[in-house]
């Protein structure tokens, strides 16, 4: 399955390089779109096909990816309109804030919409452990299946709709930067605490990410898995209610609402 991504920057790039490390895609169906090839150099090394023409690699593909910043996106998809068979193609858009009924506005042509998903991905795609929310419009069931599994092979996927897209981004592509955040608290701490900076990022990184699999695993509660280190009196407990007195959970909840606008 060809699949064009036009818009290599931060989340585009990250895309293209989870696919070409997923190994679902031969590199070569891979097709990479930017103004500035240099940029795309290492896509290329990898064996993926790079161009400055957006028209040319809408035209190619099966799956058309559009990754640009939402004040280009008007120009873009009425650019590759042009050359896109909505028969034979599906749209993804992967720009924060712009619905589907201004993509279908935009995207309209002989009385024909076209096949549309509206997906949220974060650039742990990169290293194919992103969490993606991908919205269907005007799709089958067949349609949605594959554009679930083809984001499913750089990360997890969720199919929502279109009024949780802007929670899912806050959760999961705000929440990277979120928990990069919580890393760099951790890592200052470790260093406090007599560890070299390296040393401590790599401490700090490896603990995030069993945590994380600890939860993944079986679907518990983080309260389980607390409870599992915290014995009466001990220094775990210590540092969890001096955490919480400094407002640690109503902090993150509190960054939470506001990224939501509340």
């Amino acid at each position: 399955m060809k699949t064009a991504i036009i818009g290599v920057g931060a989340m585009g790039g990250a895309i293209a390089e989870g696919l070409l490390h997923s190994g679902s895609i031969k590199p070569g169906d891979i097709i990479a779109a930017n103004p500035h090839t240099d940029k795309l150099r290492h896509l290329a090394d990898a064996g993926a096909v790079v161009t400055s023409d957006n028209k040319a690699a809408a035209a190619a593909a099966d799956v058309v990816i559009v990754a640009v910043k939402p004040w280009l996106a008007e120009e873009v998809m009425k650019d590759i309109k042009t050359v896109m068979d909505y028969r034979r193609q599906m749209l993804v858009s992967v720009v924060a804030g712009v619905s589907a009924a201004q993509i279908g506005e935009w995207m309209e042509k002989d009385g024909m919409r076209p096949r549309l998903f509206l997906v949220i991905p974060n650039t742990a795609a990169a290293v194919c452990e992103s969490m993606t929310f991908v919205a269907p419009f005007n799709t089958s069931d067949e349609d949605t299946t594959i554009i679930k599994e083809l984001f499913d092979t750089i990360g997890s996927t969720i199919i929502t709709d279109e009024r949780h897209l802007a929670a899912g981004m806050i959760l999961a592509s705000c929440g990277t930067a979120f928990a990069m955040r919580y890393i760099r608290a951790s890592v200052e701490g470790g260093v406090e605490l007599g560890f070299r900076a390296a040393e401590a990022t790599h401490i700090v990184a490896q603990t995030v990410k069993g945590a994380a699999r600890l939860l993944m695993a079986d679907g518990g509660h983080p309260e389980a898995e607390i409870d599992k280190v915290t014995t009466a009196g001990g220094i775990t407990i210590k540092g969890l209610n001096a955490m919480e007195q400094a407002g640690f959970t109503g902090a993150v909840i509190q960054g939470l609402k506001v990224a939501a606008g509340k």
